[in-house]
């Protein structure tokens, strides 16, 4: 569930952002039906992820880069450093899995998982947002009310109902396990000890999987971190010192000295929270009072 025009004032993951671009250059998409990206779409699968991953990181014309998976995003992310070991430097894995709720050989999850499914598809467009809660309580089960009702108005405005549905079928069929003993990059495997969405079980079957990841587990209950628990600031720890981010973000003036002026007012309006819109606005207003 993104959208990257709202994410900046997400008031659950926006600190995901502003942490992940600190210092460096964070490429973020919305996958294909969800936010900005078109929203009738016939291909829904792990190899139409792949895909649009693949034409992501082309266009950007990115040689090597630290690939960063979250939650159903680590089996496209392995995927795509199976088939990419030249460009992915290291791999990140965040309350991820490498097979779905219907490949896990848990027949009450597996059922579980279909009642939702069924309850999104008739449900996730309704003007009462108790059906979405149900889905969206289990994501942040410490979050305050502010929190959770920010998070189902996002779920209405991110995705259809057809959509989500879809969205939940496919990922509860994906299967990389036979793909995780090719995986090459440094990996780093971080899990949330309660979480509900995805068991630290599949996180445990991910690392054990990769050759050489290290697994840290977090304490907390929610699959998305907040802000205020400390669990947040060991993902981070952990994530800058794996990838190297510590020595970069402390010599900003190095990092900085080769942005022309122009792209140093683009990442300026980044950091502010703007979306692409936003900027190209605000952009356009400085070089028509330039004139």
């Amino acid at each position: 569930l993104t959208h990257v025009e709202m994410d900046p004032l997400n008031l659950v993951s926006r600190h995901w952002i502003a942490e992940m671009g600190r210092g460096n250059f964070y490429v973020r998409y919305d996958s294909r039906g969800n936010g900005l990206s078109d929203r009738k779409v016939e291909r829904i699968s792990l190899e139409a992820w792949i895909e649009d991953l693949e034409a992501v990181v082309d266009s950007l014309g990115i040689e090597s880069f630290p690939l960063l998976g979250i939650s159903q995003g680590a089996a496209i992310c392995v995927a795509y450093a199976v088939k990419h070991p030249e460009r992915v430097s290291n791999l990140v894995l965040y309350g991820a899995y490498a097979r779905g709720p219907f490949r896990r050989g848990d027949r009450d999850q597996a059922s579980f998982y279909q009642a939702m499914i069924d309850m999104v598809r008739l449900q996730w467009g309704s003007d009462n947002p108790t059906y979405r809660q149900v889905f969206t309580s289990r994501f942040i089960p410490d979050g305050t009310d502010e929190q959770l009702d920010w998070y189902n108005d996002l779920c209405r405005k991110t995705l259809t109902a057809e959509i989500a549905a879809k969205l939940l079928e496919s990922r509860a069929m994906i299967d990389v396990t036979s793909l995780l003993g090719e995986v090459r990059a440094p990996t780093l495997v971080l899990h949330a000890r309660g979480d509900a969405v995805v068991p630290i079980a599949e996180g445990h079957v991910l690392a054990a999987g990769i050759p050489g990841a290290r697994f840290v587990e977090l304490d907390s209950k929610n699959h998305i971190l907040l802000e205020h628990e400390p669990a947040w600031e060991r993902f981070c720890d952990e994530v800058q010192e794996f990838v190297g981010m510590k020595e970069w973000v402390g010599d900003e003036d190095t990092a900085f000295a080769s942005l022309s002026p122009r792209e140093r007012e683009i990442l300026k309006l980044i950091a502010e929270g703007l979306g692409n819109a936003q900027i190209a606005d605000r952009l356009s207003t400085v070089l028509n009072a330039d004139r």
